[in-house]
This record gives C-alpha cells, sequence and structure tokens, in this order.
C-alpha cells in the first residue's frame, strides 16, 4: 500500500516487509496547507512484533492492514489492535484497512467483518487494492487530513 501512495507503484513480486521500511509524501491539506508526512510501514508477522511496537511510540496515526482474502490474518488484527494501544499515544488516530479488494473471488473476510470491528474498536474502516489503486489515496488522505486538523 505504502508504495502504491507514494510512488504510485505496484509491484506484485515484491515481498512482505521485513522489520520497517519508511517512506515520505508531501501533500496538500484542504486549506491549501503542506504537510510533509512520514510513514512507517510495520511487518504484520508475528516474527517481527517485538521490534514493531517500539515504532508506535509518539505515532500521530495509523493504518493496521489485514488481507481480505485471508481469515488469519483478520483474526491477528486484535492482537495487533493491542499492541497499538499499549504502545501508542491515546489520541493516535487508527483506521482499520482491508486490502487485496482486487482478488474478489478469493474474499474470506467481508465488509460487514471489517466495518463491524472499526465500529466496534471506534475506528474509520476502508477497503483497498494496492494492484488496482482503488481507495489508496483515500485512505491516506483522510487519516492525513485528520491528524492535520488535530495540530495545534
Amino acid at each position: 500500500m505504502v508504495g502504491r501512495f507514494v510512488r504510485d507503484e505496484f509491484l506484485p513480486d515484491t515481498k512482505s516487509t521485513i522489520g520497517v521500511e519508511f517512506a515520505t509524501k508531501t501533500l496538500e491539506m484542504s486549506d491549501g496547507s503542506y504537510i510533509k508526512a512520514q510513514i512507517w510501514d510495520t511487518a504484520g508477522q508475528e516474527r517481527y512484533r517485538s521490534v514493531t511496537s517500539s515504532y508506535y511510540r509518539g505515532a500521530l496515526g495509523a493504518m493496521v492492514v489485514y488481507d481480505v482474502t485471508d481469515v488469519e490474518s483478520f483474526r491477528n488484527i486484535s492482537m495487533w489492535i493491542r499492541d497499538l494501544k499499549t504502545n501508542s499515544e491515546e489520541d493516535c488516530l487508527v483506521m482499520l484497512v482491508g486490502n487485496k479488494t482486487d482478488l474478489s473471488d478469493d474474499r474470506a473476510v467481508t465488509i460487514r467483518e471489517g466495518r463491524s470491528l472499526a465500529r466496534k474498536e471506534g475506528f474509520a474502516f476502508i477497503e483497498t487494492s494496492a494492484k488496482l489503486s482503488t481507495g489508496i489515496d483515500t485512505a491516506f488522505e483522510r487519516i492525513l487530513e485528520e491528524i492535520y486538523k488535530r495540530m495545534p
């Protein structure tokens, strides 16, 4: 998702994130101001959990992403939410993101399930496809605009 948003590229053979990857992008906000977003893409695999949780400290926002074709990735969301709540600031904005909607024939997690979890946790929710670039800009722009509005 980050590669699609920052560089507008999708590389189908890209390996999963290992540890943490960093990217930046400058965006124009609704009031005409510009912000430079620093985006940290942390690995979602269990083996990187101890490394990635330290990156939550000081984060102004977070996207918790699951694969709509993988029930296990959706089940693991509760663990990542716990880690996020434990290690981030209380006012960290969170968006739940279901990715890979282009693989509709392989869908294992419904929109209703994603939306229900987001509502239960008080998070924003969106579904995306990094491959088709569907919803990616909207997801990032929504959370960044909300973060910007909270800035003094």
